[in-house]
């Protein structure tokens, strides 16, 4: 029992993180219907931009403070991927998107190894490995953090969406590009906007996963980005609710298999998962089903 309830611990640890970098994909599909496959190098980027705040020479930065500017610089990264390459393509062909997309992706696992180099970085211990006793049970303090801050922006976001002037905007948006211009809401502002605050999340997700993974390579984002792909069609794509159920179920899964199974069956199973959604419920599990006209 004792097992069990550390492998849950650890299953909310990685369900926290893929919650959050899911979330990016499904907000930004449900504005404009494109699967962004460079989100999981957004997030490798975040993981970077935390490197790098982390080992200043000049200055010691807490933190929150890296915390805060990893996010900064990964929505800012979004946004300048947004307004380059996906602006000028939100009318062409799906197919161009995905090919784009996919391009933008190479690109930037390129562009890291370029800047950072193939070597892997080791992650600063920014949080203490000191252990915090909950209820008689020892949890890792990076297991904490990483549910907390997940938690907290979640929470944020979805008051956000909410209960703000922008966030019901985001919401018509959604719903009807073509009316909510004609209600005088600027589109491209809340793209871009949507691009920026799925970024910041992702970046932030890269974080924590650094953190709690100890290395940062160019490709650290494939295999994350690809399962909180799968989380956010579990869950329901264009569903916020369901991008966080599908993270932590994703999460749940994952750390289940490599502790009950096998480890080289958990990748099998968490994307075969995708192929029995995609079979049997495309919709996902909060998604909704909706007509298109051909």
């Amino acid at each position: 029992m004792e097992v069990f309830i550390q492998q849950l611990i650890n299953s909310l640890n990685a369900g926290s993180i893929y919650a959050l970098i899911a979330i990016g994909y499904t907000m930004v599909y449900g504005i404009i219907r494109l699967i962004n496959f460079a989100h999981g190098e957004i997030m490798m980027f975040g993981a970077y931009f935390a490197f790098t705040f982390s080992t200043l020479t000049f200055i010691e930065l807490p933190f929150w403070a890296i915390v805060l500017l990893t996010m900064l610089f990964a929505a800012l990264m979004g946004m300048l991927i947004e307004k380059i390459a996906y602006k000028p393509l939100r009318n062409a062909p799906r197919i161009s998107t995905l090919i784009t997309a996919i391009g933008i992706s190479l690109f930037l696992q390129n562009l890291a190894l370029l800047i950072f180099g193939s070597r892997p970085k080791i992650m600063p211990k920014l949080i203490s490995s000191e252990p915090i006793i909950i209820l008689g049970t020892s949890i890792p303090r990076i297991t904490v953090v990483t549910v907390l801050l997940s938690v907290i922006f979640m929470v944020t976001l979805t008051l956000f969406i909410k209960r703000t002037k922008p966030g019901k905007a985001m919401r018509a948006v959604s719903l009807d590009k073509e009316a909510s211009t004609l209600m005088g809401i600027n589109v491209n502002g809340i793209i871009t906007l949507t691009f920026a605050i799925g970024s910041a999340l992702g970046g932030l997700g890269g974080l924590l996963y650094s953190i709690a993974y100890v290395q940062v390579f160019p490709t650290l984002g494939v295999f994350p980005g690809l399962k909180a792909f799968v989380a956010a069609v579990l869950g329901g794509i264009g569903s916020i609710p369901g991008a966080m159920l599908g993270g932590y179920l994703i999460g749940f899964i994952e750390i289940m298999t490599q502790s009950y199974i096998s480890t080289a069956w958990s990748d099998a199973i968490v994307f075969g998962i995708l192929i029995l959604v995609l079979l049997f419920k495309p919709t996902g599990i909060l998604g909704k089903e909706t007509k298109e006209k051909v």
